[in-house]
């Protein structure tokens, strides 16, 4: 990879693992490797990430509090001919991490902006969750308080697309409970945890299902995708018709299991709902 070719500065923003430290791509080593001064989120963070790859370069801290007079600074830099690469303490900085400005100011300067990509917590959980994947939107972190949490999900309550949240371990109950509440207790979704990581899980099941195993208490890095709102009229479909629409899957050599996921998301019905049915049916 050639970085900092005939002596133009530019802004690199490179990706890093979200948990397993082999994740990291030779590219990204290279764009490291090659740049005058590495912005960091967080710089111990980073130092091991760098040893890890064998990599001593200058680090420099650049993180959602300093990022303002910071940005200026590091764009500085680029003008006058450095490459700053630019990362965060896992996956893609910019994505509910910081970055965006940075990425933005140097745009606005004329600089030349490059991107190194690899691993984002968001792609990767919503690939496991099982859930519609066609289009979906990152809404990061919700907020803190109640009331600003409530509304903004009731904002997002008839959003058709699967959306994906980054959540606090110590807040994922709550979160969860208020996600059951505004989008509907039964609304199919996935807890991630530990992505990448030796003891990366995965919970698929209702809202409610996942709030009430998230009150036990969790730990680590938690990111929860949401199916979509249903169709209009998708819960007036009959149970008949739901397994109707599964024998003849069935018939087709689809599973059962398989044949009862597809009609629930095609038909944006609860999954249980779909096996119920099919039970009480024989």
């Amino acid at each position: 990879m050639a970085v900092n070719e005939g002596g133009v500065g530019q802004l690199v923003v490179v990706a890093t693992p979200i948990g397993n430290l082999d994740d990291l791509s030779p590219r990204a080593v290279a764009a490291l490797a090659s740049a005058d001064v590495v912005a960091a989120e967080d710089t111990r963070r980073t130092g091991r990430l760098l040893a890890h790859a064998g990599l001593d370069r200058p680090l420099l801290s650049y993180h959602e509090h300093n990022e303002a007079r910071r940005a200026v600074h590091l764009l500085d830099r680029v003008a006058a001919g450095e490459t700053v690469a630019l990362v965060t303490d896992a996956g893609t900085p910019g994505v509910s991490d910081p970055g965006q400005r940075a990425v933005r100011e140097a745009v606005d300067r004329g600089l030349r902006v490059e991107a190194v990509p690899g691993p984002v917590a968001a792609v990767h959980a919503l690939v496991l969750s099982g859930l519609a994947t066609d289009r979906f939107a990152v809404e990061g972190f919700l907020p803190r308080k109640a009331g600003e949490r409530g509304r903004r999900l009731a904002e997002l309550a008839d959003d058709r697309r699967t959306l994906v949240f980054y959540v606090a371990p110590h807040r994922a109950a709550a979160d969860l409970a208020a996600m059951a509440e505004a989008f509907g207790s039964e609304r199919s979704a996935a807890l991630a945890r530990e992505l990448t990581k030796l003891h990366e899980e995965v919970w698929r099941g209702s809202l409610s299902e996942l709030a009430e195993r998230a009150e036990a208490g969790l730990k680590g890095e938690v990111t929860v995708v949401v199916a979509g709102a249903p169709e209009p009229g998708g819960e007036d479909v009959s149970d008949d018709d739901l397994v109707a629409r599964v024998r003849e899957l069935v018939a087709t050599g689809t599973t059962k299991k398989d044949a009862i996921a597809e009609v629930a998301r095609a038909a944006s019905v609860p999954k249980r709902r779909v096996y119920q049915a099919v039970l009480d049916r024989g």
